[in-house]
């Protein structure tokens, strides 16, 4: 049992140079992940739904979407963003309850709270996930293993939910660290391990690369990080974009992002390129109502306590002219997003390679704001999303 302090600490800032920088101080970040959230929290409060499929959503008939599920239910080809109806059809068990956010919001204090018992540098994603930059708290000797060891502990006595930890030099290989010995978990990357726990990942562990992507990697020949390090920066920048960069750096286990505390969200959003473009206005209207229904599941699970003020359609054509149209609005309604498709696909009139729709939470003149991932097993690097 490890002896828990509760002793305050003061934190100086971690004015530190990118790691992999000459006389650079590798950085010590903590990345924590909550176990099926949302059906934890249900789980610890209802003990009687342990060991069954269950599921937090939307009604099937109501056209619902699954926001998260328990490990039983997911044994079942259940997962997050799967429309409530073909959930129930892949497991006939599964109990699907409303969410209740207030509920979930007083747990994610809760475990918040505990995250700056050790650092002032928490950057929350989501209700149920954060990065923590450690590299300069003194707790446990200054140790990021035993903090992170710690927290998960304090986090299960007091919230009765588990965490899942991964701690390494940068974000990028914390988010993987921290999926690695799921649900439950503590994975720990030290700086001298980066280059080869890389070097081996898949390229779809990237952050970004979702299917589209990871298909024209595959036909290159590229399948691993290591395969990926063959290509120069220059090739990939001719290839990707600039989406090369971020696969040029990655692959090699770069990251310089910083811990960004506090980071305001200022809308939310999803979006999809699309293998084969969509060449009329009734093929993207169902792509649309489609993405709508995502969408409401990713606003309940991110948990945004921020008002509605616009909800936007964003579209990207063949010939990747980009038009947004945006209107004032207090909720989704898909209704509006339709016409507002409608709006846009009119100004060009032109087969589309990506639809996106998303809500602002606050008056801002930016086409695009703070946004993330949809889900945390499914990213696509045309989503624009960044942690």
């Amino acid at each position: 049992m490890l002896t828990l302090s509760t002793r305050a600490s003061s934190f100086p800032a971690p004015t530190l140079a990118p790691f992999g920088t000459e006389g650079s101080l590798a950085r010590k970040i903590i990345h924590c992940d909550c176990d099926c959230f949302y059906a934890s929290v249900e789980m610890r409060d209802d003990p009687s739904l342990r060991g069954r499929p269950l599921a937090v959503g939307g009604r099937p008939e109501q056209r619902g979407v699954i926001a998260t599920c328990n490990y039983e239910a997911r044994g079942f080809g259940v997962h997050s963003a799967m429309s409530s109806a073909l959930a129930m059809r892949k497991c006939p068990e599964l109990l699907i309850l409303p969410s209740a956010m207030e509920k979930y919001r007083i747990a994610s204090r809760q475990i918040m709270a505990i995250y700056r018992d050790y650092t002032p540098f928490v950057e929350p994603l989501s209700l149920d996930e954060a990065y923590l930059d450690v590299t300069t708290a003194s707790r446990c000797k200054g140790s990021a293993t035993l903090m992170a060891a710690e927290i998960r502990e304090r986090v299960r006595e007091t919230v009765g939910v588990t965490v899942s930890a991964g701690v390494a030099p940068n974000k990028f290989v914390a988010k993987i660290a921290s999926d690695w010995n799921k649900p439950d978990g503590l994975f720990v990357v030290r700086p001298h391990e980066v280059d080869a726990f890389v070097a081996a990942l898949p390229v779809r562990k990237i952050f970004g690369v979702g299917k589209v992507t990871a298909a024209k990697l595959e036909k290159l020949g590229i399948v691993t990080c290591r395969d990926l390090r063959e290509w120069s920066l220059v090739d990939l920048h001719q290839r990707f974009g600039a989406f090369g960069r971020r696969l040029h750096d990655l692959s090699r286990g770069i990251d310089h992002r910083m811990v960004e505390p506090d980071q305001e969200r200022k809308s939310i959003s999803v979006e999809t390129t699309y293998v084969t473009d969509l060449r009329t206005l009734d093929a993207c209207t169902a792509e649309i109502r489609q993405l709508a229904e995502q969408l409401d599941a990713r606003i309940a699970r991110v948990g945004a306590s921020a008002a509605i003020r616009k909800l936007y359609v964003k579209i990207r054509f063949a010939d990747f002219q980009r038009t947004t149209v945006e209107c004032a609005a207090d909720a989704t309604d898909l209704p509006t997003f339709i016409a507002l498709l409608e709006k846009g696909f009119a100004r060009r009139d032109r087969p589309v390679r990506l639809l996106g729709v998303g809500v602002r939470l606050e008056e801002d003149d930016a086409v695009d704001g703070a946004q993330f991932p949809l889900f945390d097993d499914e990213q696509d690097e045309e989503s624009g999303a960044a942690r």
